[in-house]
């Protein structure tokens, strides 16, 4: 077995489960993690005896997104072409694994799922969520950015629901993520690992090439309709937020100055 620093790998009969395992960071995504994340996609991915895959994660939360203290040393002194490709490489492309995984992918999400937290989970095909769970992306509020960089809110909320979440950037619980769409289902905290295998092995027993087509269309139908268009010129609009006036008055003391200056945090 592949040994990770920041990730827990494991198959389960037919079944790949990827743990985010950085529980006293609240799993918050540095580089690190996202490179080890996309190596355990491929092994997943490359791995005939996989069917279905599971990205789970240990402690309290999913995710609560960038980690900041990474973030803020990673882009020290970036330019804006630099910035460009490093978001490219370990934000929207490690996002678009899961969205183009040819196996069908399940978030097992609890506690915290918070910006890119929010983002990678919406990128699997199904969100098994916790009762204590809830989501939030403050990025525009926080930070004077444009969102994360993986803008999937409308099609996994609603535009509605994605308006109201991004321009107050409030969260929502698990209840009101299952009612908008976005949750597949709501379970105890305590059955989220035992319900999210459930739910694998179920799928895992449908034919695999079959599993493969019928989400190829169902990602083409999206696609037809403008999906992937709308991505890439949302990341290109995130790039822009970067340089403005707003986002440099924000982080002037620096991402995580940031919320050491919001009230409760």
């Amino acid at each position: 077995m592949t040994e990770y620093s920041s990730l827990i790998y494991e198959t389960i009969g037919p079944v790949a489960r990827i743990w985010l395992n950085r529980p006293a960071q609240r799993n918050a995504q540095d580089t690190a993690l996202l490179t080890e994340l996309d190596q355990a996609m491929n092994l997943a991915q490359a791995d005939e005896g996989v069917r279905v895959i599971i990205l789970a994660a240990k402690g309290a939360h999913f995710s609560a997104g960038h980690d900041l203290k990474s973030a803020e040393n990673d882009g020290q002194g970036y330019s804006v072409e630099e910035r460009y490709a490093f978001e490219k490489k370990y934000y929207f492309d490690t996002a678009m694994r899961f969205w183009d995984s040819p196996k069908p992918t399940i978030a097992a999400v609890q506690g915290a799922c918070v910006a890119a937290g929010f983002m990678l989970a919406n990128m699997c095909d199904l969100v098994v969520v916790a009762d204590d769970a809830f989501f939030s992306d403050p990025v525009v509020n926080l930070f004077g950015a444009v969102a994360v960089e993986v803008l999937v809110h409308p099609q996994v909320l609603g535009m509605r629901k994605a308006k109201d979440l991004l321009f107050t950037g409030r969260r929502m619980g698990a209840q009101e993520a299952l009612d908008c769409g976005m949750a597949s289902r709501l379970v105890p905290v305590a059955e989220l690992e035992s319900a999210t295998l459930e739910l694998a092995n179920q799928i895992a027993k449908a034919p695999p090439f079959a599993l493969k087509l019928v989400k190829r269309s169902l990602h083409r139908t999206l696609d037809l309709q403008g999906f992937r268009a709308g991505l890439d010129a949302h990341f290109d609009s995130h790039q822009l937020g970067h340089v403005s006036n707003e986002f440099a008055e924000k982080t002037r003391a620096g991402l995580t100055g940031v919320l050491a200056k919001k009230p409760g945090a």
